[in-house]
């Protein structure tokens, strides 16, 4: 009778040690994919205050029209590569691809900002100074929020490589992410300088 209490006993704790470390890996990777959401949040933001800018600065650059539509590309193909890595975050390559694209529109940016520097009416435009600096200030959460986004999936990511869980972890359907990797080019990890 002791021997099946004894075997009861060590059933229920290697139940609780599997319901432990799954509860574990579900908590990290939910913070994970919050982490990616808050980037998606600062991401749309920047998103949403481009078209204003480069709306705001249109009349002022009439001679400047392919550097405002290239900001606009760029923007579009950077929402479009956002709005595929946010239904899979868990994707290295559409993490790849989001990185790139908003390099491509920093850089871009960039250069609008250095044009936007030869007109002094566009400077002094207060619009365009409101929307420089939520710019700026959104592009330093986009950065607070990607290395918050790296933290959550080194946690992941190191749970998932640790025994036990090395062990258990593919089959209970958890595997590593990709971090959000740095910008290629030096051009591309600074942010727009605004100067208004």
């Amino acid at each position: 009778m002791s021997g099946l209490w004894i075997t009861l006993a060590a059933l229920a704790l290697i139940i609780l040690f599997f319901i432990s470390l799954y509860n574990r890996l579900v908590a990290l990777k939910n913070k994970v994919e919050n982490a990616f959401g808050q980037i998606d949040v600062q991401l749309k933001r920047r998103h949403d205050l481009i078209p204003n800018l480069v709306e705001t600065a249109r009349s002022y650059m009439l001679h400047e029209r392919t550097t405002l539509e290239a900001v606009i590309n760029a923007r579009n193909t950077a929402q479009t590569a956002g709005q595929l890595a946010t239904q899979r975050p868990e994707d290295a390559q559409a993490l790849a691809a989001m990185a790139q694209a908003e390099g491509a529109l920093s850089s871009t940016l960039g250069r609008f900002f250095a044009l936007a520097e030869a007109y002094p009416d566009l400077k002094a435009n207060q619009n365009m100074m409101q929307l420089s600096e939520e710019l700026t200030t959104t592009e330093n959460k986009v950065a607070f929020a990607r290395q918050a986004f790296n933290d959550a999936v080194m946690a992941l990511n190191t749970a998932i490589q640790s025994f036990p869980a090395v062990v258990f972890a593919g089959a209970l359907g958890f595997s590593q992410i990709a971090l959000l990797q740095p910008l290629e080019s030096e051009a591309e990890r600074k942010a727009p300088v605004v100067r208004f």
